[in-house]
């Protein structure tokens, strides 16, 4: 691979790093071709690309610094075979898939990686591989702010409520006493 070819394969990670909401770098030394794959489709459903990055091209990347310090310190330590994953969409959905992957998988290994130009360890990893997923979190938050508007309605409606079972109260007992 010649400089241009380089440079050019830099450019296209640097926009895939710009555009991905995390990458998720990964050692996969000892992994079988047929696991990659299966990673690879198991990835593909959570809008997520798989590259394997060449470590002088992961300099390249950070040469001019417009990824930010941390990114630059990653790229740097970037040693031996690494596969990123870029997650596009729910970066939870990525991070579930490649975590359980690793789990079944000894050859995988997580590395620190980036979410945006921020760089977290491979535990940062797992805490957002445990995070739910971001429907769940959006119906959390959407019951959080619906039981408030909920709590007010039961209170307004509990003044009829509590006018008519008085009345109740009061025609049951004019009732038995007419009895």
């Amino acid at each position: 691979m010649n400089r241009t070819e380089k440079t050019q394969l830099a450019n296209e990670l640097k926009e895939k790093f710009t555009k991905a909401q995390v990458a998720i770098f990964a050692d996969y030394k000892g992994l079988s071709a047929s696991s990659a794959d299966e990673l690879r489709r198991a990835l593909r459903g959570q809008q997520t690309e798989v590259k394997v990055l060449k470590n002088n091209v992961a300099r390249l990347i950070t040469k001019d610094g417009s990824m930010g310090g941390q990114a630059q310190s990653l790229m740097d330590e970037v040693v031996g075979p690494t596969l990123v994953a870029f997650a596009f969409g729910d970066p939870a959905a990525a991070a579930k898939v490649i975590h359980k992957f690793a789990q079944d998988n000894e050859a995988l290994k997580l590395k620190d990686s980036l979410m945006g130009t921020k760089r977290i360890d491979a535990s940062g990893v797992e805490a957002l591989a445990k995070l739910p997923s971001k429907e769940v979190l959006m119906a959390q938050v959407l019951g959080t702010m619906n039981a408030p508007i909920r709590n007010f309605v039961g209170v307004l409606a509990a003044v009829p409520r509590g006018l008519v079972t008085v009345l109740s109260a009061i025609e049951k007992k004019k009732a038995d006493s007419q009895a």
